[in-house]
């Protein structure tokens, strides 16, 4: 077996989004720089998660959208051509070929190594490459983790040998299953259901808990269920799988039992489920951590269990907020601590924040592609009674605003945004209707520049937008 060994500044194990921007600002620094990746670069995002799963439900929401319109929804007439959206999939998907990637890499002049890369003690890395060889990595500064999550799966009888979707296959897949079940009620789980759903699967939700969306407003659980519902979707709660089965290997029909005794037979069956880090095989028992767990870290992004700071986990592995663009924000946090830290420059928080993460605590943005859609970002009612917070709950029923109706007739949504009385400043918001994904940033300037109301009264929206609905939500509120 060949052996190799080399030194960097800096070591990226994981090259998604995050890895990409931690080694970019790493490199940009002056630091020398490797990024080690043993699939695509670009990860989860581009080829599993963000980029195919909104190819596919962009068609759907505009199709449901331009059915609503009148004038256009004559010219709207019989289902989406599958063909269409998934080759539309599959461009955006880059066809699952990483070489834009590794042009971009070359670009900022970092080097990448393609192989499993694991943790082998204090500030090394050993590669093994697909031909077989190890590759000894020496940091002279940081260890960066970004290796992510991967779908949780439940482990249930029967489950190893009907080789069940998950959200890589679910956003993948080249042919369209007649019938699909989609265990989960979370984001992943009513994004696909929304997606196969109209494009010609029938879809049945089985779904644990007696809510979808469970995290966010309970109004916006109940509309993206009556989208779906009205899709054609059967939505069956407070319900679990106890066994499954696969009758005649691959391509058989799958037969689910439930726990309320009854069968279920579909074609294919979706666990949504959760996510877990990946970090089950990265090593970390060489330098006392446990295979498997989270990576507890501070707002540097420095793991807090590692003595003298040498090791970063960045993006979902660390749990913070598993969302790409959350993911992404801590990547330039830490790139910019890292670079610091070792050109011997004071870490301090700067008029920009740029060596301090507090988006992650109080202003994560989120969007459900779904129709209706949702966004949310801050608190929910629940979560502020839970922490004590003395707010006041501000609703507004979007159909009453002028912009709302250019998405054609029978517009329905919500939207909800929770004053800290305290502070006089907005805590939290919710918007539940189409086109309101839009609605988000601007939410999360007024969450996460804390600007109080008195000032917010000023900033005007433009008419007619579904943006008046600030106008509106802040006219409620001083009643």
């Amino acid at each position: 077996m060949n052996e190799t060994t080399r030194t960097y500044d800096v070591i990226v194990i994981g090259a998604g989004p995050v890895g990409e921007n931690v080694a970019e600002r790493a490199r940009a620094a002056g630091l020398s720089t490797v990024i080690v990746e043993r699939e695509l670069l670009g990860g989860e995002c581009s080829y599993w998660a963000c980029d195919p799963s909104k190819a596919l439900l962009r068609p759907v929401v505009a199709h449901a959208d331009a059915r609503r319109i009148p004038g256009l929804r004559q010219a709207v007439t019989g289902p989406l051509d599958v063909a269409a959206v998934l080759a539309h999939r599959d461009a955006m998907a880059s066809h699952w070929k990483d070489d834009d990637q590794v042009d971009w890499l070359n670009s900022v002049d970092v080097d990448l190594i393609r192989g499993h890369g694991r943790l082998a003690g204090i500030r090394q890395v050993a590669v093994q490459t697909a031909e077989g060889h190890t590759i000894q990595l020496t940091a002279r500064h940081t260890v960066a983790i970004s290796t992510g999550t991967s779908a949780a799966v439940p482990d249930i009888p029967g489950i190893d040998t009907v080789h069940p979707w998950t959200s890589r296959e679910a956003t993948s897949a080249d042919e369209v299953p007649g019938r699909l079940a989609v265990v989960g009620g979370g984001v992943v789980a009513v994004e696909m259901a929304t997606a196969w759903q109209a494009l010609g699967s029938q879809v049945t939700m089985l779904v644990l808990e007696n809510a979808l969306l469970e995290r966010m407003e309970p109004f916006a659980g109940e509309m993206v269920a009556d989208g779906l519902r009205d899709a054609g979707v059967d939505i069956r709660l407070g319900i679990s799988v106890t066994s499954l089965a696969r009758e005649g290997g691959r391509g058989g029909e799958v037969r689910i039992t439930l726990s309320d005794g009854s069968e279920l037979a579909v074609d294919e069956i979706l666990f949504a489920t959760g996510r877990a880090p990946r970090t089950a095989d990265l090593g970390l028992e060489s330098v006392g951590l446990t295979p498997g767990d989270w990576l507890t870290v501070d707002d540097t992004f420095r793991v807090t269990a590692i003595a003298d700071g040498w090791l970063y986990a960045i993006g979902d592995v660390n749990r913070r907020a598993l969302m790409t663009h959350q993911g992404k924000y801590q990547a330039r946090i830490a790139g910019a601590v890292i670079g610091a830290r070792a050109n011997g420059e004071p870490v301090d928080d700067t008029a920009w924040g740029a060596h301090a993460a507090t988006a992650d605590h109080t202003a994560v943005p989120q969007v459900v592609f779904t129709h209706p859609e949702v966004a949310a970002i801050g608190l929910t009612t629940r979560e502020a009674e839970r922490n004590g917070r003395r707010i006041k709950v501000v609703d507004y029923d979007l159909a009453h605003i002028a912009g709302a109706h250019q998405y054609g007739e029978g517009y329905r949504g919500k939207a909800r945004m929770l004053i800290d009385l305290d502070r006089n400043t907005v805590a939290g918001v919710t918007f539940a209707g189409p086109g309101v994904g839009e609605l988000v940033h601007s939410a999360t300037i007024a969450i996460a520049g804390e600007v109080p109301l008195e000032r917010l009264w000023h900033a005007v929206p433009a008419f007619p937008t579904l943006g008046e609905v600030w106008l509106r939500l802040l006219e409620t509120h001083r009643g």
